[in-house]
């Protein structure tokens, strides 16, 4: 199974106080560690989509072990949906799993779980864990034939929130259960740390 993951960096965040994707947790920063998390879950590619561009690639640059790409957001801020459609519409594989960069401790065992549970579901055009009755949407799968022209059409109706315009697209959303909090989790504020 070929899959790529996505790395959304846009947002403004606000109430972090500063940009999240370069924020070093441990001395790495935050978007560095959930590609090398995606890396070990077995991606064949990784892409990072939006934020400071130059900041994301010389954060890479600096620990030169990672083949990252570094992608604009074809419509900066128009939040994550618009993030997850130029991720669609520049990776190369049929399967994209779709990542916040805020993870607080990535996890390559979600990651790889989330892309198998929407690899083993035919029916199903994205796979999305679920904390309690909260659906995790910037830790989702996605099958890129099938969700890409759908998602398209509801952003360009207007659409911007991920749950809606899945929902309008009438995309088959298969519920993943079972992966621990701790894994999906992320950090929009420094208590989250």
């Amino acid at each position: 199974m070929t899959w790529s993951a996505a790395i959304l960096c846009g947002g403004r965040s606000r109430r972090m106080g500063r940009d999240k994707a370069l924020l070093e947790v441990d001395g790495v920063p935050m978007v560095v560690r959930v590609a090398q998390a995606a890396d070990a879950a077995g991606a064949s590619g990784i892409a990072t989509v939006g934020g400071d561009g130059d900041g994301i690639a010389a954060a890479f640059g600096a620990i030169d072990v990672l083949d990252v790409d570094v992608v604009a957001d074809d419509t900066p801020g128009e939040g994550p949906l618009g993030g997850i459609l130029t991720a669609l519409s520049r990776l190369d594989t049929d399967l994209v799993l779709i990542l916040g960069c805020d993870l607080v401790t990535p996890s390559p065992a979600a990651m790889a779980a989330t892309v198998a549970a929407l690899a083993d579901q035919v029916d199903a055009v994205v796979a999305v864990p679920w904390v309690g009755d909260r659906a995790q949407w910037m830790h989702s799968a996605w099958r890129k034939p099938s969700a890409l022209a759908p998602l398209a059409a509801a952003f360009g109706a207007g659409e911007r929130a991920v749950h809606a315009a899945v929902a309008v697209a009438g995309l088959a959303v298969f519920r993943v259960e079972g992966l621990a909090a701790r894994a999906l989790a992320d950090a929009d504020a420094p208590a989250d740390l």
